[in-house]
């Protein structure tokens, strides 16, 4: 098992991120995964800034898309992280935010199909290889090549696919060395896992890492730690489908009356709106012994990396240090 944890330098500026991922690389936290949205600061040179104060934390965005970025600059900013960070970035991608794109004025279309062909222009730039026209569907590139770039070698660049509906967790099994799975509760894994495994049996592919993108909320006073992650359970719940609400067997009266409440912005009654239920299906919160034993739930279930995003907790650093206690 290894360990990772999420950033998002929108309620965190840059030198509060190096902070923490300082911090995080001292409790044997393996990877920092930065959050990119358009937004925010971006996250390439909050990653830069990350790779220069640390010297094993491994890392990489979590994550671009192709609809925003261009295969070529994800693979050159990629390398150059790489270089800077002597040989510990990863990136991660995904078929973008389909509530965002919009918002920029982007059709999201063939969103899985796209993310495929970008992860092969991606990893053929990332081996030195000229692109030439093959007649891909999106990015036919005609002689592109990296050539003032240091290449990673033959390992490459690990790709992590962030994934959730069957067609991308299929896709990531098929062409990513890892997944972003956005969930914390294993009944999701039981249904994502099988599909990976499938893929990955297909192409002959080992080794294979499974991530689970958690959204953590850790305190030694579990109401506090409750409290912090209502909000993050209450956007979850609101934008999951009805399928995985009555997975976790929610009532989807109380998540309605959520995702009204969220529209106003009206905090208060999310707060009041949220039970445990939703907690326990979309997050891992409690006390250490209860994270502990959550973490012990998806390593059981086939887990082999688990994230921990935001919120983290009421206090960021006492969180981390929390970690730091019970890995």
């Amino acid at each position: 098992m290894t360990y990772g944890i999420e950033f998002v330098p929108g309620n965190v500026n840059v030198k509060q991120v190096v902070n923490y991922c300082q911090l995080a690389e001292s409790k044997d936290i393996d990877f920092a995964w930065i959050t990119n949205h358009y937004n925010n600061r971006h996250c390439y040179p909050v990653l830069t800034a990350v790779a220069l104060a640390t010297t094993s934390l491994k890392m990489g965005p979590g994550i671009m898309n192709a609809f925003t970025d261009t295969p070529a600059s994800m693979a050159s900013f990629a390398c150059t992280l790489n270089e800077i960070s002597d040989g510990r970035a990863t990136l991660g991608i995904g078929p973008g935010d389909l509530s965002t794109l919009p918002k920029l004025a982007i059709k999201a279309e063939k969103p899985v199909a796209r993310l495929g062909e970008a992860i092969d222009q991606i990893r053929a730039l990332c081996s030195g290889a000229e692109v030439k026209k093959d007649g891909k569907e999106f990015f036919d590139y005609d002689g592109a090549k990296l050539t003032g770039v240091t290449l990673p070698g033959k390992k490459g660049i690990p790709i992590y696919v962030g994934a959730q509906g069957p067609k991308v967790l299929e896709l990531a099994g098929l062409k990513g060395d890892g997944a972003l799975i956005n969930a914390s509760n294993p009944k999701d894994f039981a249904i994502a896992i099988p599909i990976i495994k499938a893929a990955c049996e297909t192409v002959g592919k080992k080794g294979f890492d499974v991530g689970a993108y958690t959204a953590l909320s850790i305190d030694k006073d579990e109401k506090k730690a409750k409290k912090a992650a209502k909000i993050v359970a209450a956007f979850i719940a609101a934008g999951s489908p009805e399928a995985l609400l009555l997975r976790h067997g929610l009532d989807l009266a109380n998540v309605a009356k959520i995702k009204d409440a969220l529209s106003r912005f009206d905090f208060g009654a999310v707060g009041g709106l949220v039970t445990d239920k939703e907690i326990e299906a979309f997050t891992i919160c409690g006390t250490p012994d209860t994270i502990r034993q959550k973490c012990e739930d998806l390593t059981n279930a086939g887990v082999t990396q688990i994230i921990f995003g935001s919120p983290l907790g009421p206090d960021m650093t006492t969180s981390i240090r929390l970690l730091g206690k019970i890995m």
